[in-house]
Protein backbone atom coordinates (compact mmCIF):
# COMPACT_ATOMS: atom_id res chain seq x y z
CA UNK A 1 0.00 0.00 0.00
CA UNK A 2 0.94 3.56 -0.79
CA UNK A 3 1.76 6.16 2.03
CA UNK A 4 -0.95 8.49 -0.27
CA UNK A 5 -3.35 5.70 0.44
CA UNK A 6 -2.84 5.08 4.04
CA UNK A 7 -3.14 9.02 4.55
CA UNK A 8 -6.37 8.95 2.98
CA UNK A 9 -7.27 6.03 4.67
CA UNK A 10 -6.73 7.82 8.03
CA UNK A 11 -8.38 10.84 6.67
CA UNK A 12 -11.86 8.55 5.78
CA UNK A 13 -11.87 6.71 9.20
CA UNK A 14 -11.37 10.32 11.07
CA UNK A 15 -14.30 11.88 8.89
CA UNK A 16 -16.28 9.04 9.78
CA UNK A 17 -15.74 9.48 13.48
CA UNK A 18 -16.07 13.01 12.79
CA UNK A 19 -19.73 11.98 12.28
CA UNK A 20 -20.02 9.87 15.03
CA UNK A 21 -19.39 12.37 17.27
CA UNK A 22 -21.72 14.65 15.82
CA UNK A 23 -24.45 12.06 16.63
CA UNK A 24 -23.16 11.23 19.91
CA UNK A 25 -23.25 14.76 20.85
CA UNK A 26 -26.31 15.14 19.22
CA UNK A 27 -28.01 12.11 21.77
CA UNK A 28 -26.58 13.62 24.56
CA UNK A 29 -23.93 11.05 24.57
CA UNK A 30 -21.04 13.89 25.78
CA UNK A 31 -18.43 11.53 27.05
CA UNK A 32 -18.18 8.99 24.03
CA UNK A 33 -18.80 12.07 21.98
CA UNK A 34 -15.34 13.02 23.57
CA UNK A 35 -13.71 9.56 23.78
CA UNK A 36 -15.04 9.80 19.28
CA UNK A 37 -13.19 13.76 19.21
CA UNK A 38 -10.05 12.59 20.13
CA UNK A 39 -10.29 9.57 17.55
CA UNK A 40 -11.18 12.47 15.00
CA UNK A 41 -7.86 14.30 16.04
CA UNK A 42 -5.54 10.69 16.61
CA UNK A 43 -6.19 9.60 13.16
CA UNK A 44 -5.41 12.69 11.77
CA UNK A 45 -2.11 13.02 13.54
CA UNK A 46 -1.16 9.73 12.11
CA UNK A 47 -2.04 10.41 8.59
CA UNK A 48 0.51 13.30 8.82
CA UNK A 49 3.04 11.00 10.81
CA UNK A 50 2.93 8.98 7.58
CA UNK A 51 3.22 12.23 5.50
CA UNK A 52 6.32 13.03 7.37
CA UNK A 53 7.65 10.39 8.78
CA UNK A 54 6.81 6.93 7.37
CA UNK A 55 3.72 3.95 7.33
CA UNK A 56 4.94 2.80 10.86
CA UNK A 57 2.55 4.70 13.12
CA UNK A 58 3.26 4.88 16.48
CA UNK A 59 1.34 2.64 18.73
CA UNK A 60 0.13 5.00 21.59
CA UNK A 61 -3.03 7.11 22.35
CA UNK A 62 -1.61 10.04 23.43
CA UNK A 63 -2.02 13.04 20.79
CA UNK A 64 1.11 14.91 21.82
CA UNK A 65 3.46 12.33 21.48
CA UNK A 66 2.04 11.55 18.27
CA UNK A 67 2.42 14.82 16.58
CA UNK A 68 6.19 15.32 18.09
CA UNK A 69 7.33 11.60 16.25
CA UNK A 70 5.64 13.47 13.30
CA UNK A 71 7.58 16.36 13.71
CA UNK A 72 4.76 18.25 13.83
CA UNK A 73 5.49 21.59 15.16
CA UNK A 74 2.94 22.89 18.02
CA UNK A 75 2.32 25.75 20.35
CA UNK A 76 2.64 25.52 23.77
CA UNK A 77 -1.51 25.98 23.80
CA UNK A 78 -1.72 23.42 21.08
CA UNK A 79 0.29 21.08 23.05
CA UNK A 80 -2.02 21.37 26.64
CA UNK A 81 -4.73 21.44 24.34
CA UNK A 82 -3.81 17.53 22.81
CA UNK A 83 -3.08 16.48 26.62
CA UNK A 84 -6.78 17.40 27.43
CA UNK A 85 -8.27 15.78 24.72
CA UNK A 86 -5.90 12.81 24.89
CA UNK A 87 -6.99 12.26 28.51
CA UNK A 88 -10.59 11.97 27.01
CA UNK A 89 -9.58 8.47 25.60
CA UNK A 90 -8.93 7.26 29.06
CA UNK A 91 -11.80 8.96 31.25
CA UNK A 92 -14.36 7.28 28.81
CA UNK A 93 -12.88 4.35 29.44
CA UNK A 94 -12.02 3.57 32.24
CA UNK A 95 -14.33 2.85 35.33
CA UNK A 96 -12.24 4.47 37.85
CA UNK A 97 -12.21 7.96 35.86
CA UNK A 98 -15.58 7.82 33.96
CA UNK A 99 -18.09 8.64 37.19
CA UNK A 100 -16.33 12.19 37.41
CA UNK A 101 -15.81 12.19 33.88
CA UNK A 102 -19.43 11.87 33.28
CA UNK A 103 -20.10 14.24 35.52
CA UNK A 104 -17.80 16.81 34.10
CA UNK A 105 -18.71 16.36 31.23
CA UNK A 106 -21.85 18.66 30.64
CA UNK A 107 -23.42 19.26 27.47
CA UNK A 108 -21.59 23.33 27.48
CA UNK A 109 -18.22 21.39 28.25
CA UNK A 110 -18.52 19.03 25.50
CA UNK A 111 -20.24 21.59 23.05
CA UNK A 112 -16.90 23.55 23.89
CA UNK A 113 -14.20 20.61 23.43
CA UNK A 114 -16.12 19.60 19.72
CA UNK A 115 -15.55 23.34 18.77
CA UNK A 116 -12.05 23.23 19.54
CA UNK A 117 -11.60 19.49 18.34
CA UNK A 118 -13.36 20.43 14.70
CA UNK A 119 -10.97 23.74 14.66
CA UNK A 120 -8.00 22.03 15.50
CA UNK A 121 -8.75 18.86 12.88
CA UNK A 122 -9.20 21.94 10.24
CA UNK A 123 -5.98 22.86 10.68
CA UNK A 124 -4.62 19.33 10.74
CA UNK A 125 -6.07 18.62 7.43
CA UNK A 126 -4.67 21.73 5.85
CA UNK A 127 -1.28 20.42 7.19
CA UNK A 128 -1.90 17.16 5.50
CA UNK A 129 -2.79 18.57 2.03
CA UNK A 130 0.23 20.86 1.76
Amino acid sequence: MKNSEIIDYWIASSNKDLRAMGSMFKNGHYVWALFLGHLVLEKLLKAIYVKNIDANVPYTHDLTKIAEKAELSLSEDRKDFLDAVTAFNIKARYPDYKGKFYKKATKKFAENYIKEIKDFRQWLVKKIKK
